[in-house]
């Protein structure tokens, strides 16, 4: 954020990294789950071979039967699971051709997929989907790793109620923004941002469903450029966190000097940020800024609030932006125009619109117009 926000942080080396580590276990069974058969060529069934539950046991293309061993758990955790384990790439690898076997679940990117409207189910950690090997149906056919390719060997018909792909009221399904994020830090939940929405409806809620979807889709490729990805949850250069503090407001600095730097998805700054943010979300920001990086559902909510409030250094709220058809550009002359707009800061501006012609993209709606500032 620029201008009534911080003095834009530098992208150097990772420095004193607040991460929330990774989870290493899951629970048995993920919450939000639909359970069923997966069944893609020629009308057969994804099966594990045998009923096998050893970690490794084959997973194959099979005659639907209706057995357990073809009984999948589609969690919105990204799990696909049978028999009491997870969907698993062996090794862990992300290179074509690596093989799909049933393995205890350990919350690794080998066990997350995400089931995308096209119906390609997606290894986000590979960004390569789900494939029959050599594209014939013989039963036993073991299942691979693959560079999507649209074919129909690559497409699946999976449970959808609450699962990857389902539609949780944000324009942005679980799925797809698991496929913008891959290697987002699981601080930043998609349950937390879709909580956070019910105070804001407008957002991603006004107009036309283009530009419904074009609007989330500003909002998170902006939030990607700020948080390296959704992967950094405060800001990474240390240095920069004692100039955040304006002693001229009347309320000061009362949680420290160093205590304003930025953090969230919007990466929030400034003690009177903090305050306003706080003031407007009934929280006391202003004397526990940490709340913002300690809760997800906090986080997304300060991001939000500057979404849908505040102009910065531009002339219209990013929200306003994007509903009245100014253009993404707006959204970011208003997070940070004031270092990177207008020739300032090419390469920045450049980052932005990447991610936000990415977005799109997977939305399924064009750009618009007016992208740089």
């Amino acid at each position: 954020m620029g201008f009534k926000t911080r003095w834009r942080r530098t992208a150097s080396a990772a420095v004193g990294i607040l991460f929330v580590a990774l989870l290493s276990v899951l629970p048995a069974q993920p919450a939000a789950a639909a359970t069923g058969q997966i069944s893609g060529l020629a009308g057969k069934c994804v099966d594990v071979a045998a009923a096998g539950t050893a970690n490794g046991t084959a997973v194959q293309l099979y005659d639907c039967n209706g057995t357990a061993a073809q009984q999948w758990n589609v969690g919105s955790d990204g799990t696909v699971r049978a028999l009491g384990k997870c969907l698993d790439v062996s090794g862990g690898s992300t290179a074509d051709g690596a093989l799909i076997q049933l393995w205890d679940c350990n919350g690794t990117g080998a066990q997350r997929w995400s089931v995308s409207a096209a119906r390609d189910i997606v290894n986000p950690h590979a960004n390569k989907c789900l494939d029959v090997t050599g594209n014939t149906s013989a039963n036993g056919t073991r299942l691979q790793l693959w560079t999507c390719s649209g074919a129909a060997h690559q497409k699946w018909t999976a449970p959808a109620a609450g699962g990857p792909g389902t539609p949780s009221g944000f324009v942005v399904t679980e799925a797809q923004f698991n496929q913008m994020f891959p290697g987002r830090n699981p601080f930043y939940t998609y349950s937390g941002l879709v909580t956070a929405l019910g105070a804001y409806p407008a957002f991603a809620g006004t107009g036309s469903d283009t530009v419904k979807r074009q609007e989330a889709a500003a909002f998170l490729a902006n939030v990607n450029h700020e948080t390296g990805g959704l992967v950094h949850i405060v800001e990474q250069n240390t240095a920069n966190y004692p100039n955040y503090c304006n002693w001229s407001m009347p309320y000061g600095c009362p949680a420290g000097q160093a205590a304003y730097y930025g953090r969230g998805p919007i990466q929030l700054s400034w003690n009177f940020n903090y305050k306003a943010a706080g003031d407007a979300l009934g929280l006391d920001l202003l004397n526990n800024p940490w709340l913002v990086q300690n809760d997800a559902n906090i986080a997304w909510r300060t991001g939000l609030w500057y979404w849908n409030t505040q102009s910065g250094p531009g002339t219209m709220t990013p929200h306003n932006a994007m509903v009245n058809g100014a253009g993404f550009g707006q959204t970011i002359r208003s997070i940070n125009g004031s270092l990177e707009c207008d020739g300032r800061n090419p390469a920045q501006v450049q980052s932005r619109v990447d991610a936000y012609q990415r977005f799109t993209g997977i939305l399924g709606v064009p750009p618009g117009a007016n992208l740089y500032c």
